[in-house]
């Protein structure tokens, strides 16, 4: 099969893996993210054994992680167009590395406790607020406005990988070994992404000019006003994140309390999560233009359908089958809300406008959790599949009602946002 420049489909969906510094950044990255899945699941399971599997204990967890990056994410996307990204993500790795070295050392030692689980969470959070601004505006400099729809999509298709490979190895790791010694790997996995970095050639970067202007919040905010297009798409990502995209948070709690699985288990539905996100970042590969509104906002709606399906699921081997399609529709949405933003917004702001796409994307997540947790105390289990997929499906459907033909894209930026060799 080919695509319409007579190059196989195959060539064309890697396409930026010809880009050396990119390939030394995904493969440090694939490593460092399958470790931090496995840290994910071990850190989940280790709370519900603390506590007595209680949900609300979870929920706190989570908020603690997620906190810091509705508070600082801002200043890190603030960071991220002031400074050099390669050092800010070399940095950002290594804090997370010990972080995760600290808390695993106390788990081995059966040490550990419910607060420390908590100082560590929370600790991983305010990297992860210098992190993901950086990484995800750092894509651009690896290849170039041309390659950043491949790269991104192929970005999520790591990602992804890792979401399978991780929760399935944490799984079995903790039933033969337990906890720490998966959250001792995860320490171990920062250093594939460090070294990556530091391997690379940073004259090949592509770096925008630099100015000897202090890179403010206010500016990217400013922009934002004047974008439309741009503010609808985040508003859309808000409310599906709030509602929807609670998924690590309730898996647990369907395995333990409704399905009464093992870790082993557990790990198979993060998976078939994941497995399903997988095929979804493979297919946006493909992409090579700006998503439309109708785009993102449909598959919002598919998303979330597929979400208040699955709370129905009546036993595990269902809740595997319709955890795949939901995991397409949920990274096929989050992909072309995020292609939708950088392709359309001015590159000297980049940093900051995807910082706020993170901190509308993971700095929901405490409210969120919140959400998911009253409603499963009060309702069940099930109740947070039912009400966030009832909730993301009502905000895609509003978005989709009001969507319109793209506004243009201002002159001054039309060339800039424009992939190369794209037609008008």
């Amino acid at each position: 099969m080919t695509r319409g420049t007579g190059r196989p489909l195959l060539a064309t969906s890697l396409r930026s893996l010809k880009v050396r510094n990119f390939r030394l950044f995904a493969a440090g990255q694939i490593a460092s993210a399958t470790g931090t899945w496995m840290m994910a699941v071990a850190q989940d399971w280790l709370v519900l054994e603390l506590t007595g599997d209680s949900g609300g204990a979870l929920a706190t967890v989570t908020a603690l992680q997620f906190t810091p990056v509705l508070l600082l994410t801002l200043y890190g996307g603030r960071l991220a167009d002031r400074y050099d990204k390669r050092a800010l993500l070399t940095g950002a790795n290594i804090a997370s590395g010990v972080f995760a070295l600290a808390l695993g050392l106390l788990v081995t030692a059966d040490a550990a406790r419910l607060w420390h689980i908590y100082v560590a969470a929370a600790a991983l959070g305010v990297a992860n607020a210098v992190e993901v601004p950086a990484r995800l505006s750092f894509i651009t400099e690896l290849v170039g406005p041309e390659l950043l729809p491949n790269a991104s999509a192929l970005s999520g298709a790591y990602f992804n990988i890792a979401r399978v490979l991780g929760p399935s190895l944490a799984g079995l790791l903790i039933q033969w070994s337990g906890t720490g010694t998966v959250m001792l790997l995860n320490a171990v996995s920062y250093t594939a992404a460090v070294a990556g970095l530091r391997a690379m050639r940073p004259a090949e970067l592509h770096r925008a000019p630099r100015t000897d202007t202090p890179a403010r919040v206010i500016e990217g905010l400013a922009h934002l006003r004047t974008r439309p297009d741009l503010l609808t798409t985040l508003a859309l990502v808000a409310a599906v994140a709030l509602f929807g995209l609670n998924l690590p948070l309730t898996l647990p709690l369907m395995a333990r309390v409704v399905f009464h699985t093992e870790a082993a288990s557990f790990g198979l539905l993060t998976a078939a999560l994941a497995g399903g996100s997988l095929l979804a970042a493979l297919v946006g590969t493909l992409r090579r233009t700006r998503p439309s509104a109708r785009l993102v906002a449909a598959w919002g709606c598919g998303f979330g359908a597929l979400e208040l399906i699955t709370g129905w699921a009546p036993n595990l081997s269902v809740a595997l089958a319709l955890l795949v399609p939901t995991g397409f529709a949920s990274l096929y949405f989050v992909q072309a809300a995020n292609h939708r933003i950088q392709l359309g917004g001015d590159p000297a702001h980049r940093g900051r406008v995807m910082a706020l796409y993170t901190v509308i994307l993971q700095g929901s997540t405490p409210l969120g959790a919140l959400f998911v947790g009253t409603a499963t105390h009060t309702l069940g289990a099930r109740s947070g599949l039912w009400a966030g997929g009832l909730f993301a499906l009502l905000a895609a459907l509003i978005a989709l009602a009001g969507a319109r033909a793209d506004a243009p894209v201002p002159a001054s930026e039309e060339e800039r946002v424009r992939p190369t060799g794209s037609r008008p």
